[in-house]
């Protein structure tokens, strides 16, 4: 895996430990975290993410196909059935892509909002619409309703159910017990991979597949990074073993902040999908840092100023790609005003901003606070599949050597309940009750603004 590099030679920051302490300290708990992982069947709640770069990609192929016949593919789905799609998209497409030539036009409708979920509706009412529905129970409200508005407006416009596909679990649920009974498509959401880690199955890679995006390539990459984290067992060697324990150790050592910061537009939506899931599998039993979403070069005018100055709390991850693809260069300047600026002659953008990486870089160093440094040659599926696979089983190792589930999310579960209470589905009444209590705690000062 030549694609993807670590660098661990400033992650200590102001910590006593150097990387002989950190292996002593670490190693045992990470090896038997790894083994946890490798010798779980993958059958088990929450595991199943490790087969997924072994999967075929024939049905993924051949729903993408049917979804290209479409003018536009709507997907429906919140947290990771959404911000997966999200990375994948920005990471590998032109940044632009609904406002190009190519077809189909792809939509995302996650956060309900009705401007958004209206929004995306008159930009493509006009042509033939294909709704994707991700979601393993079919009954998460805020997918469920657009789903249903989706398919109202579809229905009054003269298409049909099989016009619709849902990507759901492969036995029970709304979704499941909808496709017996309708004509749409259906694939399955293998029932034990939790949303979070389910980039790489069918709810992220058929409308990737069928925007262009290369599946088969996703998964080799994350295949060959497997075959690094799951089956090296020198700690020194192994890149998620030594993160995993730094991670551990700045916990230890009152830094609860762990900020990814990418230099690249492109991999902005990669910081998001990071961190629902660091923190959805992470924050449990009062354990757990905080993921800080950061982009380069934009939050060095916004953010570094803390994270140089500031309270030494987060532990600081940058990532920089080699090659950003075709080069913007800076003409010669031809205006006496301009003048000043003529050390920017022939300088390339992309260039530029990997000088800035290695700039705000060191300058974090400089203050004494901790830093990582990963480098990715270029982005493409192979790179991006290795660094999902890895910050995956990153996320699964750090959790079994804290002591908790990383795959599972009880806050996320009573906050659906109350909804539903909310919502009035059966069943549910004393958690409306219960919202009713802490809402009336909530509100008891307030002050009237205006």
């Amino acid at each position: 895996m030549n694609k993807v590099s670590f660098s661990f030679g400033a992650a200590f920051g102001k910590s006593a430990l150097d990387s002989c302490a950190l292996r002593a300290k670490y190693e045992a708990s990470a090896l038997e975290a790894q083994r946890w992982i490798n010798e779980t069947s993958f059958d088990t709640e929450g595991h199943g993410w490790m087969a997924l770069p072994d999967c075929s990609t024939a049905q993924v192929t051949e729903t993408a196909e049917w979804l290209r016949g479409y003018d536009s593919v709507i997907q429906v789905g919140i947290g990771g059935s959404a911000l997966g799609n999200l990375m994948l998209n920005q990471a590998l497409l032109d940044g632009f892509y609904n406002e190009t030539e190519a077809k189909p036009k792809f939509y995302l409708a996650d956060n309900p909002d009705p401007d958004k979920t209206r929004s995306i509706w008159e930009r493509v009412k006009g042509g033939r619409v294909a709704l994707v529905g991700v979601s393993k129970s079919g009954s998460t409200a805020e997918t469920m309703t657009q789903f249903l508005w989706y398919r109202d407006e579809m229905l009054k416009k003269g298409q049909s159910d099989k016009d619709i596909l849902v990507i759901t679990d492969p036995e029970k649920g709304i979704f499941r017990a909808f496709a017996k009974d309708s004509d749409c498509r259906v694939m399955e959401l293998p029932a034990s991979v939790g949303g979070r880690y389910s980039v790489l199955c069918p709810a992220g890679l058929v409308t990737a597949a069928a925007l262009g995006i290369d599946a088969a390539a996703l998964l080799r990459g994350a295949a060959a990074m497997r075959e690094l984290v799951s089956k090296e067992t020198d700690f020194a060697k192994n890149p998620a073993m030594r993160l995993a324990a730094l991670h551990m150790m700045h916990a230890d050592e009152r830094r609860p902040m762990s900020v990814l910061m990418p230099y690249s537009s492109k991999m902005a939506y990669f910081a998001e999908w990071y961190a629902q899931l660091w923190a959805e599998s992470l924050g449990k039993q009062g354990l757990g840092t905080t993921p800080v979403r950061a982009l380069g070069s934009i939050d060095q005018h916004s953010q570094v100023q803390l994270y140089t100055e500031g309270p030494d709390d987060k532990f600081f991850t940058l990532i920089s790609l080699k090659d950003h693809g075709p080069e913007a260069v800076v003409p010669n300047i031809d205006h006496e005003a301009l003048k000043p600026l003529e050390y920017l002659n022939g300088q390339g953008i992309g260039a530029m901003l990997n000088l800035e990486a290695k700039s705000t870089a060191a300058a974090i160093v400089k203050s004494g606070h901790p830093l990582m440094w990963i480098e990715l040659e270029k982005l493409d599926e192979e790179t991006v599949g290795a660094l999902v696979f890895f910050y995956e089983y990153l996320t699964a190792l750090t959790g079994r050597m804290m002591g908790i589930n990383p795959f599972d999310q009880p806050g996320v579960e009573q906050g659906k309940k109350y909804t539903y209470g909310l919502m009035g589905r059966a069943g549910y009444e004393k958690d409306a009750e219960e919202v009713g209590e802490w809402f009336g705690k909530i509100a008891a000062d307030k002050v009237e603004a205006f």
